[in-house]
This record gives structure tokens, C-alpha cells and sequence, in this order.
């Protein structure tokens, strides 16, 4: 993240100096080829014979001429080269400076960030164990039938606590880069999908279409990509309305879902964390955060297209084998 943002400062700052030095080269080379003074012409002597045109002081001022449009042509190709050479060294002690100074730059935010997900880090750790004695001692007690609809209400609490806690456990092991990436196994993809597809069906009114173009068995890291469908599927039902289609490809996997469309603004968006497009429906706007990061750290491609009250995700992948 912060090596890309000392990237992008060095690359608009190069690019901003090498738009001024090429304006500045331009000009300096338009007013000294309009403001180079002409020639002054040797005297006229039209009636002289000596200067007839096989007369010396023709030729002498002939040679002056070529004489005078060499010299502009040499002048104008060591000013070019001038310009050259100084752009060349001023773009160079410019880089070098920024590349020193870019450091300088991230490094506050750099460590603000890291503050910031070592304290998340630390605090799903703690909050854990607490979360896990209360679920423990409410599935414990006895309660009478009419109150049993508020132990429910509790435990359904503790379930989303718990799973927002792991939620953000999971995204700061994978900021830090402290998960192993899964090892890549062969697997028969086709099956998973339709098993995972039968645990959300009771989650969903509508019909979940599920549709292969492709061999069944697949070289993945699996844990992983049944995680980032599991994700899909899950925002899929949450917000679809009456319809959910799945395709699977030789290299990618799309689920799309009727409802609401996201405007073209918000697309980027939806990927950041705690974001939810609509904020009364249940989650913590995670789940596509986890599903990016996971994408990226085995080098998948995630993408997102809504129109028409139709929103579709795509994973593009390799099979590697």
C-alpha cells in the first residue's frame, strides 16, 4: 500500500518536472531561432563588374551566406544539446531528491498505520476468549420456554461479534503478511460449489442457478477460493432479491444477483473496509475487504459491474496446472 503511494508521488513529480523542462526547452528554442538577428548584405553593387556572377566578391558573399547557415545550424544543435543535458541532469538530482524525500513523506503514515493494525490485531485477540465464555455459558443456562426467544437474541449477537472479531483478526494477518499463502492442491470444483450452494439455499427465497463451462477438476489453493465464493455467495443472498446465477469458466468465476444497482461512483468503493452500499442490512462490510486481499495475495483478479438491476462479480484466476 505505501510502496505504491511513494510510487505515485514520484511518478506525478517526474512527471510534472519533465513537463516543465520540455515547456521550458520549447520556448528558449522558439525565441532564439525568432530573435536570432539576419545577416547584414554586403553593399549594393549591381552596376560594378566585380561583382558579376563569376566575380570574386560574388562568391565571397555566397560563402558568407553558407558560412552564416552553417553556424546557425551548428549553434541551434549545441543549444538543443545544452537543453538536453541540463533536463537530463536536473531530471536525475530530481529523482534522486524524491526518492529520498517520498520516504520521508509515508513514513508518519506509514507508522500511524501500522499502530493502527497492530491495535486491531491485538484486540481481536483479546475480545476472543470473552466472546467465546459467554457464548459458552449461555448455551449452558436454562431458561424458561417463555424467554427463550431472548437467549436466542443474545446468542445471535455473540455469533455476529464472533464473526466480526475474526473478520478483523483475518484482515490484520493478512496486512501484515503473517498468513501462509495455502498451498494449491487438485479438486474437484464443480462438486465444492454445488455443496457450498446447498448450505446458502435456505439463507435465499429465490432460485441460485449454478452453470459450468469447464473440467470439473481444478489446480487451486482451496481453502482459499472457496473462501473468496463463499464471500460472493453470501453478498449475493444478502442482497438479491429473486435470482442468483453462478458461471464457472476455465479461468474465472461470476456471481451475479438481482436488486439494487451500485452507481458507477460507489463501485470502488464497495471493496474498502466497514463500507456497505446499504447500511440497514446485516454485516460489518467486510467481506469484500477479506475477498480482495485474499484475491491479491494469490494474485486473482476481482472485479465488479452493476447495471440494469444486475450486479455481477467476477474472479479471475490460473489453474497453474
Amino acid at each position: 500500500m505505501f510502496r505504491k503511494l511513494r510510487q505515485k508521488i514520484i511518478i506525478i513529480t517526474m512527471a510534472i518536472t519533465t513537463t516543465v523542462l520540455l515547456l521550458a526547452g520549447f520556448i528558449i528554442m522558439l525565441f532564439s531561432s525568432t530573435m536570432r538577428p539576419e545577416p547584414k548584405p554586403f553593399p549594393e553593387q549591381a552596376n560594378s563588374e566585380s561583382f558579376a556572377p563569376n566575380s570574386a566578391a560574388y562568391a565571397n558573399e555566397s560563402n558568407m551566406d553558407e558560412y552564416i547557415k552553417t553556424d546557425r545550424e551548428e549553434g541551434s544543435k549545441r543549444l538543443l544539446f545544452t537543453l538536453l543535458s541540463v533536463g537530463a541532469i536536473i531530471e536525475i538530482s530530481v529523482f534522486i531528491i524524491i526518492l529520498f524525500f517520498s520516504e520521508k513523506i509515508v513514513a508518519p503514515v506509514k507508522n500511524s498505520f501500522d499502530k493502527q493494525k497492530l491495535f486491531i490485531a491485538n484486540a481481536s485477540h483479546e475480545l476472543k476468549t470473552p466472546l467465546a465464555v459467554i457464548q459458552a455459558n449461555i448455551e449452558a443456562m436454562n431458561v424458561k420456554k417463555e424467554d427463550e426467544k431472548w437467549k436466542k437474541n443474545i446468542e445471535s449477537e455473540i455469533d455476529h461479534a464472533s464473526n466480526l472479531v475474526l473478520n478483523l483478526l483475518k484482515l490484520a494477518k493478512l496486512d501484515a503478511k503473517s498468513i501462509s499463502q495455502v498451498s494449491p492442491e487438485e479438486f474437484d470444483l464443480n462438486s465444492e460449489i454445488q455443496k457450498h450452494i446447498s448450505l446458502f439455499k435456505p439463507k435465499f427465497t429465490g432460485n441460485i442457478l449454478f452453470e459450468s463451462n469447464s473440467q470439473k477438476t481444478f489446480y487451486l489453493p482451496k481453502q482459499d477460493f472457496l473462501q473468496v465464493f463463499d464471500i460472493l455467495l453470501d453478498n449475493a443472498v444478502k442482497y438479491g432479491q429473486k435470482k442468483i446465477s453462478i458461471s464457472l469458466n476455465s479461468n474465472s468465476l461470476s456471481v451475479s444477483n438481482d436488486g439494487a444497482t451500485i452507481s458507477q461512483e460507489l463501485i470502488p468503493k464497495i471493496f474498502d473496509r466497514f463500507y456497505q452500499t446499504d447500511k440497514t442490512r446485516e454485516g460489518s462490510g467486510l467481506g469484500l475487504a477479506i475477498l480482495k486481499a485474499i484475491c491479491e495475495q494469490n494474485g486473482w483478479n476481482v472485479s465488479c459491474t452493476s447495471s440494469n438491476h444486475l450486479t455481477k462479480f467476477t474472479v479471475t484466476f490460473s489453474r497453474r496446472k
